[in-house]
C-alpha cells in the first residue's frame, strides 16, 4: 500500500488494515465475507488466523478489476446499491447481504455460527434472509444457504452454542430452544444454553475460556447440581466433542434422554 502512512504505534489490524486500503482501492470496491463481518462486530475467522492480520476480503464491482494489492483477497460481485454500506467512510456489504454470502461461502457449521451472529447483532430474521434467497438462484453455495436459512435464531451467545445447535438438528433430533431461564422463587437464576423446558433437558457447552478458572468450575458443579437435584439431565458438551465418537456419544445421551420410556424409567 505505497503511499499510505500510519503511526508506528498503532496496532497491525484488520481495520488499520481496512483504513489503508480504502485510500489506495478505486471506489468501486467494496469490503465483503468474513473482513464485513469483522467490521459490523461479528468474527467469522478460525482461531489459527488470529495469528497475523488475515487477508482483507474485497471485491470489485462487475465490470471492474479486481484489487491486486498486497494483503487484500480481490474478486469480482454482483451487487446491489442496497446491498452496500458506508461504515466509517469505507464502502462494506451490509449486515444482511454479508450473512448470505457466508452462508454461501463458509463450511457448514462455521457459516451457520456467523449467519446467526449476524442475525443477533443486527436483528435479522430467518424471513429476511429468506426475502433475499431468490437473488441467489444458481449461485454456489446456495443450497447450503437455503437448509440453514430456516434454523438461524440469533439467541445463541456463541459460536459453539451455534454448533451444537446445528448438530441436534442435523442429527434429526427435535432442536431444543436457545438461553432458557430457569426461575428460582420466581426470580431468574439460571440460563441454559439449549433445553427442551418441558422435558427438563438441557445441553450446555462448555468452552476453555468461559469455563477455566477455580471459581468458574466451582459455580459450573453448584449450578448443574441444583438442576440435577431438580429433575434436569444436564448434557455437557466440550471443545472436541464435534466430530467422531465425541459427538456420536453427547448425541446419543440425547436421544435417549428424549425417548419417552426413558424418562419414565428414570422418573
Amino acid at each position: 500500500m505505497r503511499g499510505v502512512f500510519a503511526s508506528a504505534h498503532r496496532e497491525h489490524s484488520i481495520e488499520l488494515r481496512v483504513a489503508a486500503l480504502a485510500k489506495v482501492v478505486p471506489a468501486h470496491h467494496v469490503v465483503t465475507d468474513r473482513t464485513a463481518a469483522w467490521l459490523h462486530g461479528v468474527d467469522a475467522h478460525t482461531y489459527g488466523e488470529h495469528d497475523g492480520v488475515p487477508p482483507i476480503e474485497w471485491c470489485a464491482l462487475r465490470g471492474h478489476e479486481p484489487t491486486t494489492l498486497p494483503g487484500a483477497d480481490g474478486r469480482t460481485r454482483d451487487l446491489h446499491p442496497s446491498d452496500v454500506m458506508l461504515l466509517d467512510g469505507v464502502r462494506v456489504t451490509t449486515p444482511l447481504r454479508t450473512a448470505l454470502d457466508l452462508g454461501c461461502c463458509l463450511r457448514r457449521r462455521e457459516a451457520f455460527a456467523a449467519v446467526c451472529a449476524l442475525a443477533r447483532g443486527h436483528h435479522l430474521t430467518s424471513a429476511d434472509l429468506m426475502r433475499a434467497l431468490p437473488r441467489y438462484r444458481r449461485r454456489r453455495g446456495v443450497v447450503q444457504l437455503r437448509g440453514l436459512i430456516p434454523l438461524v435464531d440469533g439467541r445463541f451467545e456463541s459460536q459453539r452454542e451455534a454448533w451444537c445447535f446445528l448438530a441436534i438438528a442435523d442429527a434429526g433430533i427435535a432442536p431444543p430452544e436457545p438461553q432458557v431461564w430457569i426461575e428460582i422463587d420466581g426470580v431468574p437464576t439460571y440460563r441454559l444454553d439449549l433445553a427442551y423446558r418441558r422435558r427438563r433437558i438441557c445441553v450446555e457447552y462448555d468452552g476453555h475460556e468461559a469455563h477455566s478458572s477455580d471459581e468458574q468450575r466451582a459455580h459450573d458443579r453448584a449450578r448443574r447440581g441444583w438442576l440435577r437435584d431438580h429433575g434436569w439431565t444436564v448434557i455437557v458438551v466440550r471443545e472436541g466433542d464435534f466430530t467422531g465418537e465425541a459427538l456420536d456419544q453427547w448425541l446419543g445421551e440425547l436421544r435417549a434422554a428424549l425417548d419417552p420410556t426413558y424418562s419414565n424409567r428414570r422418573w
